[in-house]
C-alpha cells in the first residue's frame, strides 16, 4: 500500500520541531481527515536557511511533511513556491488515492509560511503566493465545495 520512502519518512521524519527564531510560520488543516500541519521556517536572503515541522495526523500526513521540508530546505523562497503536491508525491514514490490529500496539505504549509515571511516584511503575499487554501477544492477532500 505504502512506499518504502512513504514508510522510511513516516518511521524517521527528518526535520521534526520548531525552528528556533522562526521569520516564516504556516499551519493548514483538513476538516474533514482532521490532519494539521505547521510549518516553520528561518530565511536568509530569500534562502530558507532551516525548516521544520510538526504535524498532527495519519502517516502519509507524517511522510509529507517530511518530504516537503527536505525538498524546501536551503532553496530560495522562489524554488519553494514551485513546490506542487504531485512533486511531494513523486518523491515519496507515489501515496494511495485516497492519500493524495496529504501531499495538498503538505504543499499548502509550505507557501502558508511563505506568505506568512512576506507578510512580515509589510508585503502582501497575495500577489506572490496566491490565496492560498479556501479548504473548499476536491485536493483536500473537504466538505465545502
Amino acid at each position: 500500500m505504502y512506499s518504502e520512502k512513504v514508510m522510511d519518512h513516516f518511521s524517521n521524519p527528518r526535520n521534526v520541531g520548531e525552528v528556533e527564531n522562526a521569520n516564516a510560520v504556516g499551519q493548514v488543516g483538513n476538516p474533514k481527515c482532521g490532519d494539521i500541519m505547521k510549518i516553520s521556517m528561518r530565511i536568509e536572503n530569500d534562502v530558507i536557511e532551516d525548516v521544520k515541522f510538526k504535524t498532527f495526523g495519519c502517516g502519509a500526513a507524517v511522510a509529507t511533511s517530511s518530504m516537503a521540508t527536505e525538498l524546501v530546505k536551503g532553496r530560495t523562497v522562489e524554488e519553494a513556491l514551485q513546490l506542487t503536491n504531485a512533486a511531494v508525491a513523486q518523491a515519496l514514490d507515489g501515496l494511495p488515492p485516497q492519500k493524495l490529500h496529504c501531499s495538498v496539505l503538505a504543499e499548502e504549509a509550505v507557501k502558508a509560511a511563505v506568505a506568512d515571511y512576506y507578510a512580515r516584511q509589510g508585503v502582501d503575499p497575495t500577489p506572490i503566493v496566491g490565496p492560498g487554501c479556501t479548504g473548499c477544492c476536491e485536493g483536500c477532500a473537504c466538505e465545502h465545495g
